[in-house]
């Protein structure tokens, strides 16, 4: 998430609060419940529209886990982060935020905003880990902090300290995190924002904070906009998801879905052609259609009827809106969404 908002810009701090917690009904452009009655293995002529969502579905960076509960928990950027929840993955409700009371442990990075941004949520061993990153507009001054919670309630979670940071000494951006946890039960952070691109560090699976000092680098464009990566495995292969070029425009983002795969959760990752996402390379999964401008920063998570797409796009009037899409293989094992 490079930038992430200016206050000229299409979002401020004060109006993705707003967004995160506002109630709508944005469901006129969607085509129809996300149900996934069979998996498909043909990609559709055209890309989807998003499926019916209802509620507080106005969202950005929105990061989603299925619950012990059976249920779903967001949580997105905004002041404090805010929280929102489902019980059906179709009609959600706001549900307060991460830290309700503030994080002043973060505003040396944020230049005093409490806006946070693109937390990763997930449900381990017990409790939500929670990563997030803390930075201003166009500045690699950034950090990734940790917090824990074990019912994931607004108010809850425990700051477990920093993670990693990066300043203008660095040739990457320590925002948008990402945890792989791989089949031999290792930890990962998958990270990154422009400079020179996806980065990932191994984690210490016992705290959940960083182990060692090695920093491998996943995908790269050269410099440019290439950010928001989800590693998730799927059969054979970890997928890397992430987003390419341009964000935060309203309706002129040019933010789009692309993927590439490894056999190793560290990699290298190539696209359908072969190419190396270290040099660039990258399969368009979604990108900007009709009334549906700029979807990206993506999270996937492995469903009980499919694997499912969770992301952000524009509508025509610049707000941002939650969409959500299940995700099919086609006979080579290449995603594509419906």
């Amino acid at each position: 998430m490079f930038r992430k908002l200016t206050a000229a810009g299409v979002l401020t701090a004060a109006t993705v609060t707003a967004l995160a917690l506002t109630l709508n009904a944005h469901a006129a452009v969607n085509a129809a419940p996300v149900v996934a009655a069979a998996t498909p293995t043909v990609p559709p002529g055209q890309y989807p529209n998003p499926g019916v969502v209802t509620g507080a579905t106005r969202t950005h960076d929105p990061s989603v886990v299925r619950t012990p509960s059976g249920g779903y928990l967001v949580a997105q950027t905004g002041d404090n982060l805010p929280l929102s929840t489902s019980a059906d993955r179709t009609a959600f409700r706001a549900a307060g935020s991460v830290f309700p009371d503030g994080a002043p442990w973060t505003t040396a990075y944020t230049g005093g905003s409490r806006n946070l941004w693109a937390p990763d949520v997930s449900y381990r061993n017990g409790r939500y880990y929670l990563y997030y990153s803390a930075s201003t507009f166009g500045s690699n001054r950034s950090a990734i902090f940790l917090a824990t919670s074990t019912t994931g309630a607004s108010g809850s979670w425990t700051n477990q300290g920093l993670v990693i940071e990066s300043s203008g000494s660095d040739n990457y951006n320590a925002i948008d995190p990402n945890l792989t946890v791989d089949t031999a039960g290792k930890w990962w952070l998958n990270f990154g924002s422009f400079w020179s691109g996806i980065k990932q560090i191994p984690l210490d699976a016992a705290t959940g904070k960083r182990s060692g000092t090695t920093i491998r680098s996943l995908a790269g464009r050269g410099g440019g906009a290439i950010e928001a990566p989800t590693l998730v495995r799927h059969g054979s292969y970890y997928y890397l998801w992430v987003s390419f070029d341009l964000c935060c425009r309203g309706a002129s983002s040019t933010y789009r879905v692309m993927v590439g795969r490894s056999t190793s959760p560290n990699g290298p990752f190539t696209d359908r052609n072969g190419v190396a996402m270290t040099s660039g390379g990258g399969t368009q999964v979604l990108a900007g259609h009709g009334s549906i401008h700029g979807p990206g920063h993506q999270t996937v998570i492995t469903d009980t009827d499919a694997d499912v797409l969770f992301y952000h796009y524009y509508a025509n009037n610049g707000t941002s809106f939650l969409g959500v899409n299940v995700i099919g293989y086609d006979s080579a094992g290449w995603p594509f969404v419906y």
